[in-house]
């Protein structure tokens, strides 16, 4: 059907004429979608995911923030693995991911070669509960495609002995052990917005101080931060993307994970995303600018897997 011949009152002669109502034709019909998410840049301008993987392309690292439970998350970072493994080329990609901890790294080797049955990894490996729902299509996506996967995050009994104590609980280990966390001793800058917030949250620390200041549950944070971007530096080969699954809190502002990378490995070009949920879709919020170079915004009802 020719929209310019519904009106006898258009002036069908006058191109622009055409064009702005064309337009306004086409805005109607989004305002009437429901989307299931909608992307922006940093500065708060609509993008498209093309554009974006295009840019990810040329990072070397990309940090993929994520509200665990939330459906589409996944759904999303199973599509930039796979685009961002084709535009690269064979060996140029690699997956890192907070969900799995430093120790079971040569389990996820095994896992990614083929060489272990899905029923042993499970079992052996201390996957998220919600893993074979959210996590397991990225692992066999890897696996399919031979891209590297790795373990990034710290194991949980140290961090659990950070946040019961501090870090002193770590001054004592092993060689064995300490190669499993970032560099210690470890300092926390209690400066960066993400432990002021926590602290803010949680109670304890003050926002001046540094690891001394940090209340035990700020720095397990923070030793969970650093080890898991002295994971990514240490696996991450010139050329290739390490792109990384990890909780939003890690890595929005530009914080978290990210400090630690400027700090290990200045010269990386580090590209963060971050979903986020909000009850309109059309901008994003206040409270959700700027909190990286891409940000996903996703409908505050979307499906959570629990």
């Amino acid at each position: 059907m020719d929209f310019f011949r519904l009106s006898p009152l258009l002036p069908l002669r006058n191109t622009a004429f055409k064009i702005v109502a064309l337009a306004l034709l086409l805005s109607s019909f989004r305002l009437g979608d429901r989307p299931a998410y909608r992307l922006f840049t940093a500065a708060g301008q609509p993008t498209d995911y093309d554009a974006m993987l295009a840019d990810l392309a040329g990072a070397d690292v990309v940090l993929f923030g994520e509200i665990h439970n939330v459906s589409i998350a996944h759904w999303l970072e199973l599509q930039v693995a796979s685009d961002l493994a084709r535009q690269k080329g064979p060996g140029k990609l690699v997956l890192g991911l907070e969900m799995f901890e430093r120790d079971v790294q040569p389990l996820l080797g095994q896992y990614g070669a083929g060489t272990l049955a899905d029923s042993a990894f499970e079992r052996q490996a201390r996957p998220w509960p919600n893993y074979a729902t959210d996590y397991r299509p990225l692992l066999e996506l890897a696996r399919s495609q031979r891209i590297a996967l790795v373990a990034t995050n710290a194991p949980q009994p140290f961090a659990r002995a950070v946040a019961r104590g501090s870090l002193k609980a770590l001054d004592k280990l092993p060689a064995a052990d300490r190669a499993l966390l970032a560099p210690l001793p470890l300092a926390v800058d209690m400066a960066r917005p993400g432990y002021q917030k926590m602290a803010a949250m949680f109670g304890g620390g003050s926002p001046h101080g540094g690891s001394a200041g940090a209340s035990p549950i700020i720095q397990a944070q923070a030793l969970k931060d650093a080890t898991m971007a002295d994971a990514i530096r240490r696996n991450l080969a010139p050329g290739q993307t390490l792109l990384h699954v990890n909780g939003s809190f890690h890595s929005d502002n530009y914080d978290g994970i990210v400090g630690y990378l400027r700090q290990y490995a200045p010269k990386l070009r580090v590209k963060t995303i971050s979903l986020v949920t909000q009850t309109q879709l059309q901008a994003v919020d206040k409270e959700n600018q700027a909190v990286a170079d891409y940000v996903i915004v996703v409908p505050e009802d979307m499906t959570r897997t629990y």
